[in-house]
């Protein structure tokens, strides 16, 4: 309940200070429109009506803003924010209601898109609420045959007997008492495969169950189970991020106190209060204001041309300058999906014939290490010989009859019922996946199975401290730890945490994240904490809502170097972002000093600053058109002979 009422108060606020925003916008429009269209000499009544719209929003919309500034100023150190209130009044004081309007666009504006994006912990929640599993079958008795009740998974008990039927979310963690089946626990365990289940296996709340019903007894109630803790830690991680400080408001805070104190200077130099107005008017801090935002806006965009959607534009100043990259394994450094490496077949069998006989079979099957095999035999140009029949029982593997011949692909324990002299030909247990392949009855060969790295990633983890400055990566990993230290030798990568759990992943991220910027690459449901607890999260793909949700940055195509893309974007915008600004406030320094001393009057100050702050934009408006070659990735393995 009050994650949703903190939800929708901050609905709210962003709608309120949006509304603001777009009402700024209008009477400036028509204050221009209308001063354009009337004579510059007219009476002042005429003159306070053409300003009505001007007055109405700096009255309606600047003095709420001003109060909230004041109070964010005295629990902080303040910032551009702090002097832009100073502006509104000055402004005011001035009778300069258009510059007044513009500063009251420009606060209302920021506050809408903060609070805007201050709303993903409730989307990530709502993703994972969307995702929950609702519905439950219960067992009048010991079989699905003497009838089911549905109940809400809340009301689920310790040993329920449960019925998951084909296709459903399994409600809570439990145990397989009856079937022969598998479930899809990628989102919990960073595996990219289907793991099979038969009585006494052990099940995860949230995992899609596959094509067999299966009869589960409940070991934990629905608060207590896998899925909730995670929503917990996904919870626990949002709300106690670290704050992103805006670049605006890092460099706001010593430019407020310089300007406060030339105006304040001027005054006591002259005993002339116009000479601190003159001073605070060529002080707004639009480049701040105005520069900065445009910047962000134009990298958006330019991600958005490379299939890079920005969820969370505060990322961009940070994302250039991290010091560590943490990588899950599966669907990141790896393509997320299962290959056959090796065939050990038994001496004196064709290794050929063997795996053109199993893809005939595998084509009717849609278990992942299936097309595993059938792109296997494709890649060698075999033939696979005629198919009569195909079966797919529960707990006897995929079995058929394939050119004359039975055969059937298993697990080491099917081979023990079905010819248990040839456990001793098995190949010793390796990490990876393997699949067990009979002819007539008869062990043939074991075909064993890897999630290979992407063709690019030992180039581009060798890139990273080259181009980035990146000083430590890491692989963080639910995947068994020999597994993950296989791909991390493979990929160059010496820091290895495998077999960890979301919030063993968030602890790490969170460690490393206190000692400076960082990245985390995940692509699952598991990732989302860690994400959140990282300086920047990259989700790649699109799979999952809840992985998008938590993301600062979604990779669409899922490419590394699309990522190297992200990097390029992130540290040209802030170091066009930082021209804008400290160039804009260079130039407003020089017009204070000249204002403190009377040789800039408010007016020309107020004109001076529209020509800094038109500078500034232009200046940033340049982010959007990327140069001919952002990346120097391909460049970069070119030049070193990396590019295979």
């Amino acid at each position: 309940m009050t994650s949703t009422r903190d939800g929708a108060l901050r609905t709210f606020v962003a709608s309120r200070q949006g509304v603001l925003a777009m009402a700024t916008i209008l009477a400036i429009a028509i204050y221009l429109v209308t001063r354009a269209l009337t004579d510059p000499a007219v009476s002042a009544t005429a003159e306070w009506a053409i300003r009505a719209p001007l007055v109405a929003v700096v009255v309606v919309g600047g003095i709420p803003l001003i109060i909230e500034v004041v109070r964010s100023a005295v629990r902080s150190a303040g910032g551009a924010d702090m002097l832009a209130a100073v502006s509104i009044v000055t402004a005011v004081a001035l009778s300069e209601w258009l510059v007044a309007a513009i500063i009251v666009l420009m606060l209302s504006g920021g506050e809408a898109l903060e609070a805007a994006a201050s709303r993903r912990a409730s989307a990530v929640l709502d993703a994972l609420a969307r995702r929950s599993p609702a519905v439950a079958h219960r067992l009048r008795g010991s079989s699905p045959s003497e009838g089911v009740d549905d109940l809400g998974a809340d009301d689920v008990r310790v040993d329920d007997l449960l019925l998951v039927l084909p296709h459903e979310l399994c409600p809570v963690d439990g145990e397989v008492v009856d079937g022969n089946g598998a479930m899809d626990e990628s989102y919990l365990t960073g595996e990219p495969y289907v793991v099979p289940k038969s009585p006494g296996s052990q099940v995860l709340s949230g995992a899609i169950n596959g094509d067999v019903a299966l009869t589960v007894r409940a070991e934990r109630v629905a608060a207590d189970s896998r899925y909730a803790q995670i929503v917990g830690v996904l919870r626990d991680a949002e709300e106690h991020r670290p704050p992103m400080r805006r670049l605006a408001d890092r460099l706001g805070a010593w430019y407020t106190l310089v300007a406060l104190a030339l105006g304040i200077l001027g005054w006591a130099i002259s005993g002339d209060p116009t000479r601190f107005l003159a001073v605070v008017v060529v002080a707004t801090p639009c480049p701040l204001l105005i520069g900065v935002p445009v910047a962000i806006i134009g990298a958006i965009s330019l991600a958005a041309k490379r299939g890079i959607i920005i969820r969370n534009p505060a990322m961009l100043e940070d994302v250039g300058r991290v010091e560590t990259v943490m990588f899950d394994k599966t669907g990141t450094l790896t393509y997320g999906r299962p290959v056959l490496t090796e065939i050990i077949a038994r001496p004196g069998d064709d290794p050929d014939d063997i795996l053109a006989a199993a893809a005939a079979v595998e084509v009717y099957s849609r278990h992942p290490l299936a097309r595993a095999v059938v792109d296997a035999a494709t890649e060698r140009g075999l033939d696979t010989p005629p198919l009569s029949s195909v079966a797919e029982k529960p707990g006897a593997g995929l079995v058929g009859e394939v050119g004359g011949r039975s055969l059937r692909l298993t697990n080491r324990r099917g081979l023990a019922d079905v010819d248990p002299g040839a456990t001793g030909l098995l190949p010793q247990i390796e990490t990876g996946l393997e699949s067990i392949v009979l002819i007539d009855s008869r062990y043939a060969a074991t075909l064993r199975f890897r999630d290979e790295p992407r063709a690019t990633a030992g180039d581009f983890i060798a890139h990273l401290p080259h181009a980035h400055g990146v000083k430590r990566m890491m692989i963080i990993s639910g995947d068994r730890e020999a597994e993950v230290r296989r791909l991390a030798d493979r990929v160059g990568i010496t820091e290895v945490y495998g077999g960890v759990s979301p919030e063993g992943k968030l602890e790490i991220v969170r460690e490393r994240t206190a000692a400076g910027p960082t990245l985390f690459l995940g692509d699952g449901i598991n990732d989302a904490p860690a994400m959140t607890a990282a300086t920047a999260g990259v989700a790649f793909g699109a799979t999952s809502d809840v992985t998008s949700e938590a993301a600062d940055a979604v990779v669409l195509d899922s490419s590394l170097e699309r990522l190297d893309d992200l990097l390029h974007i992130g540290t040209r915008m802030r170091r066009i972002a930082l021209q804008s600004a400290l160039g804009g406030m260079a130039a407003s320094v020089v017009g204070m000093l000249l204002a403190v001393f009377g040789l800039l009057t408010p007016l020309a100050g107020a004109i001076a600053q529209e020509v800094i702050d038109v500078l500034a934009i232009l200046n940033s408006a340049r982010v959007v058109m990327a140069p001919r070659k952002l990346s120097d990735f391909d460049g970069w393995r070119e030049a070193t002979g990396s590019d295979r």
